[in-house]
């Protein structure tokens, strides 16, 4: 069950990639710099890659390390970040809260009896979070974008901002359409004094096999009045990045896509070494990894991105804040990064020994 399902989710995700020019008069979406492949012999490739994985940590044998995130912590002002899982990060800036691809399901999937399950609870539970000034949605795909936290969210939001087209998913689950903004690339919004830009990426969207491409994409700034927050979505490398940093940079925090990824369809998610070359082209401070640790959703160890990229940034002279899930990232002063994850040899000593 487990293989079929992922070789589903891979053929879904090898089909044909998304512009946004003139897009509200477009049936589709198409992305600037490539159209990704979409042929017999790509798809060919990843089923057997699938069945030929020999992963010793595919997910973890011990259980992650997680700081709950108490209310009164909560209560204090200052810029900050927390990474709650994937994608999933808890903002403050100017004193309001912000979440980005907000996913507290058990499974990253159209159905939750199977599909790619979570390693940890969230260090924060829904019904705990406080009172969001906007989430921002990056995409429509089952990792970035979830129903059942949606609907759970609508209460204490006041706002969700998404690419073009991505709030009609939000309509169908009556979220109020007063309450949705959608922009194309470039486009800004400002809520409470806070500016936020749909800046490119280069992926695709689609919750199903009949609706690729039909939603925008994005990554996003958001600019309070002394910080700039940088948050990736997911995208493969590209020249946007640099056009990004040249027009809304520096920033003081890159939130850039590390995880998920592999060669064959890396024109959609950034090797490491992509990944810490878009944070340099974002003329980025500080770079926090994020698209790993939660879900089994490539053919790496669990690990590895956290690994990968963190000697990466030694090698380069990159600052990179590496949080266990619910620590506070301070954006205006130093934040203090440990390796939380193990070792590779003592994971895969210790799957091999696990029976």
């Amino acid at each position: 069950m487990k293989i079929l399902f992922t070789l589903l989710l891979g053929a879904l995700v090898m089909t044909s990639c998304a512009l946004s020019s003139d897009a509200r008069r477009q049936p589709k979406f198409t992305n600037s710099e490539v159209s990704i492949r979409n042929d017999a012999g790509t798809l060919w490739q990843i089923t057997k890659a699938y069945f030929q994985d020999q992963r010793l940590a595919a997910t973890p044998t011990q259980p992650i390390p997680l700081q709950p995130i108490a209310t009164q912590e909560l209560e204090r002002s200052e810029a900050r970040v927390y990474r709650l899982g994937h994608s999933t990060v808890l903002m403050q800036l100017d004193g309001k809260w912000l979440l980005t691809d907000p996913v507290f399901s058990e499974r990253a999937s159209p159905v939750q009896w199977a599909g790619p399950k979570r390693f940890h609870d969230s260090p924060l539970a829904l019904a705990d979070l406080p009172e969001i000034t906007a989430v921002v949605i990056s995409h429509d795909h089952y990792d970035h974008l979830d129903k059942a936290a949606i609907q759970a969210l609508d209460a204490k939001v006041d706002w969700f901002v998404t690419p073009l087209k991505v709030g009609n998913h939000l309509r169908q689950w009556g979220i109020d359409d007063d309450k949705i903004i959608e922009l194309d690339w470039w486009q800004q919004t400002v809520i409470e004094g806070l500016i936020l830009t749909a800046t490119p990426s280069q992926h695709f969207s689609g919750r199903g096999l009949l609706d690729r491409d039909r939603t925008l994409w994005a990554s996003w700034v958001v600019a309070g009045a002394d910080t700039r927050v940088f948050f990736s979505g997911d995208s493969g490398y590209f020249s946007g990045f640099k056009e990004i940093g040249d027009r809304l940079g520096p920033f003081d925090l890159t939130l850039v896509e590390t995880g998920a990824y592999n060669d064959l369809w890396s024109e959609v998610h950034m090797l490491p070494e992509e990944s810490l070359q878009a944070h340099l082209d974002l003329r980025g401070k500080v770079m926090l990894p994020i698209h790993n640790g939660t879900f089994d959703l490539a053919l790496h160890d669990w690990f590895e991105p956290l690994q990968r990229i963190q000697q990466l940034a030694r090698q380069h002279g990159v600052t990179l804040a590496t949080p266990i899930f619910g620590e506070a990232v301070p954006l205006q002063r130093e934040f203090v990064s440990q390796s939380w994850w193990p070792a590779p040899s003592v994971e895969t000593e210790f799957a091999q020994a696990t029976p």
